[in-house]
């Protein structure tokens, strides 16, 4: 892998985790930005010549554009120390990336996209009506991985892998959804193991 280029918006948690794993990696990464909330995404041309589907992240290896952040994750760290040791192990790191994407990240991430980014005022009636639907399932996400982490270090082998940071991506923002994140000790501990790591980057670098 040479010249990777990331079309992304810096905001994103699904963009920073792969800064995050590049950043972990040792591996450079030319940032493109765009800006989600002004249609970027959608112009003729990145449906074109970037993502046919109109979203970020993308990653661009030469003339390849791979999509789908956790994928990109596993793109780049296939074979390295972010991966653990046996069939098992890895497979219960993908387990808690597609977790990730379907248990956490739809609720988490998109509650501080409304929020934040958005404006509640700004929101349609049936996002307004999925705030407290989505309130009650982010913290049960948040509450499975508090309990998880209770007796362990890292999610999966005693080791730190993508699942922690794919995890790390999303959760560590969630205060700007207003979940309370000192509810969960256990987290902010694996936190503060991530954020003092001296490869960390952090997702407004």
């Amino acid at each position: 892998m040479s010249g990777l280029i990331l079309h992304e918006y810096p905001a994103s948690g699904n963009c920073y985790k792969i800064r995050l794993a590049a950043a972990q990696l040792g591996l450079p990464l030319e940032r493109r930005s765009y800006d989600i909330t002004k249609g970027e995404t959608h112009t003729p041309e990145f449906l074109r010549d970037i993502n046919a589907n109109g979203r970020i992240p993308v990653l661009q290896d030469g003339d390849r554009f791979l999509t789908e952040s956790n994928a990109i994750c596993f793109y780049l760290a296939n074979g390295s120390r972010l991966i653990p040791d046996g069939h098992y192990d890895q497979a219960d790191m993908l387990r808690w990336m597609f977790w990730e994407q379907y248990s956490h990240e739809p609720n988490i991430a998109t509650l501080r996209f409304w929020l934040r980014y958005v404006g509640i005022e700004a929101l349609a009636d049936p996002q307004r009506i999925q705030i407290a639907g989505k309130r009650d399932a982010g913290n049960a996400a948040l509450a499975l991985m508090d309990d998880h982490l209770a007796s362990r270090r890292w999610f999966v082998a005693d080791r730190f892998s993508l699942a922690d940071i794919c995890l790390f991506a999303y959760t560590h923002v969630a205060d700007e959804a207003n979940f309370d994140l000192e509810a969960y000790p256990a987290i902010v501990r694996w936190m503060e193991g991530i954020m003092t790591m001296p490869e960390h980057v952090t997702i407004d670098a």
